[in-house]
């Protein structure tokens, strides 16, 4: 292995460790919660997006989890009234996915405890310019991958 391949995957290895220790904790934590952490993540993306809509598939590229699975989660979601489905009115096929009134306090409720245990868990390891650091180089990265050939 060369130099600069075993720094990259020595570098990745520490990133995904370090995110599975923490979303195991995340994850924990939303045990109690009235919502899981993956329906929480649905509604948290809704919200970053114009109307707090965006295409089922569009959604699909911001969420960790497979087609399948997304749509099953995203049925259970509508049925608890948090989101619902509309017909994009850009193209009938396509299915759009609505953040609810109700959906956005939920959000807002279970994202303050979310946002206070982002706080301790990774602010509470990392002074503030290390956190400026980490931002700027996972930006960075999550960026790059469009330009990298397979």
């Amino acid at each position: 292995m060369e130099r600069g391949q075993k720094q990259a995957v020595q570098a990745w290895e520490a990133l995904f460790r370090s995110q599975v220790t923490l979303l195991r904790r995340f994850k924990a934590n939303f045990r109690t919660a009235e919502i899981s952490l993956s329906e929480y993540d649905v509604l948290y993306n809704l919200t970053l997006f114009p109307g707090a809509r965006l295409r089922l598939n569009e959604l699909n590229e911001h969420i960790l989890l497979a087609q399948p699975s997304l749509s099953r989660l995203i049925e259970r979601m509508e049925s608890d009234g948090l989101v619902r489905r509309e017909r994009d009115p850009a193209d009938g096929r396509g299915t759009l996915v609505v953040l609810t009134e109700h959906g956005s306090v939920v959000q807002r409720r279970v994202g303050r405890a979310h946002a206070d245990a982002i706080a301790a868990y990774v602010g509470g390891a990392l002074d503030e310019e290390e956190l400026r650091v980490l931002e700027r180089l996972c930006n960075k990265l999550r960026a790059a991958q469009s330009s990298i050939a397979n």
